[in-house]
């Protein structure tokens, strides 16, 4: 099964993705680890992804789409895979589409505005062992201290509030038109993303996929 992953920043496609790749015995493909993993294998697009980091730009979309059509080449990806961030606009889903790749669902995490910035702007870390903290769903024994190594808990630039808003706005703005690209397709399937039971939101999404 070859499936798309849409949702805002902070729905639960990554934890999704985890689940979903068990349950279908299939890779979850993410455009970070992608970009990142070309770079370090040193292929064609991969030098000309890590000239553009290098010089503190955004890989472009033409380059993106390199990475994804090497990637899914791969053997792990004869019986699917899943993407998690992407597509992330309508011309790399037509450029997806171009390579003659057949989705066969786009499963959409659906959750508010207001439950994402709760979920992110909550979040905090430990700078020294790097363990995860969520002030409302797993916080630390003491306030603000790591429960490992007693450090004292840090939160992220990319979960500060006005950086969550920043990233929704995007996400609106670009990402989300996807919703009606894939609509239109008849390849579209909505997942309530809502609550931190993500075993739940597995079982939902399965359902919806007819699994």
């Amino acid at each position: 099964m070859k499936l798309i992953l849409l949702g805002a920043p902070g729905a639960g496609k990554g934890s999704q993705g985890e689940l979903l790749k068990v349950a279908l015995d299939v890779p979850v493909i993410s455009t970070g680890n992608m970009i990142r993993e070309a770079i370090a294998q040193g292929t064609p697009v991969g030098l000309k992804a890590k000239a553009l980091v290098e010089a503190g730009n955004l890989v472009d979309d033409e380059t993106v789409v390199g990475i994804v059509a090497e990637r899914i080449r791969r053997d792990d990806c004869k019986n699917g895979f899943i993407f998690d961030g992407f597509p992330r606009t309508i011309p790399q889903a037509e450029a997806l589409d171009a390579l003659g790749v057949n989705i066969d669902k786009v499963v959409n995490i659906e959750t508010s505005d207001e439950e994402i910035m709760q979920r992110l702007t909550s979040r905090r870390v430990c700078p020294d062992c790097g363990c995860p903290y969520h002030l409302v769903n797993h916080p630390p024994q003491v306030d603000g201290i790591c429960d490992k190594c007693g450090a004292a808990l840090i939160q992220r630039k990319d979960d500060d509030p006005e950086t969550v808003k920043d990233r929704l706005r995007v996400y609106h703005e670009q990402t989300e038109p996807l919703i009606g690209y894939y609509q239109k397709q008849g390849k579209l399937v909505s997942v309530d993303g809502s609550g931190s039971d993500i075993a739940a939101g597995t079982a939902r999404t399965l359902a919806a996929l007819g699994r």
